[in-house]
């Protein structure tokens, strides 16, 4: 098994994509990351949801569990305000979130390596092209990795109890 038989389909915005718009990706698809491609196709930055997070609330309320409690629902408009007439690589720099990718020959352990290393809920998997451009094959989730792992084992039969 292969990084490319592993890889899935999975929703991705591009760097002049609005922010808004990025958002609203990631919430309505419960995806555990954002994926963002440059105009080449070349992975720009994988973002975990808790990191969009991060970049979305006052630096006040990560840094004070007090102050944050103190911060009435309401606060949501600022929230809204922050992402207005941002694109999505304004919203989340590469330079924060450098995107773990891997070709498609690579293997479920390497793929597992790199998802712990870099924190990430998942991995690119693509494919150079010519001229410097490369094409998506899909991604591997920390679930689906998973999911092969305990099949592989024996350990999950395809039924829920």
């Amino acid at each position: 098994m292969r990084a490319h038989d592993l890889a899935e389909p999975y929703p991705y915005v591009t760097t002049d994509d609005d922010a808004i718009d990025a958002a609203r990706l990631l919430a309505e698809n419960s995806l555990p990351a954002l994926l963002v491609l440059d105009a080449d196709g070349q992975p720009h930055a994988i973002v975990p949801g808790s990191q969009l997070l991060r970049q979305l609330i006052p630096s006040y309320a990560v840094d004070d569990p007090l102050l944050a409690s103190s911060v009435e629902d309401g606060a949501g408009s600022e929230i809204a305000e922050r992402l207005e007439g941002l694109t999505v690589a304004e919203w989340v720099p590469r330079r924060l979130f450098p995107p773990p990718y891997v070709g498609p020959d690579a293997t479920p352990m390497e793929v597992a390596a790199l998802m712990a290393r870099t924190h990430s809920p998942l991995v690119a998997v693509i494919e150079r092209e010519g001229a410097g451009r490369v094409r998506l094959l899909g991604t591997v989730t920390a679930a689906r990795l998973i999911r092969y792992v305990l099949v592989r084992l024996g350990l999950q039969d395809g039924t829920r109890g």
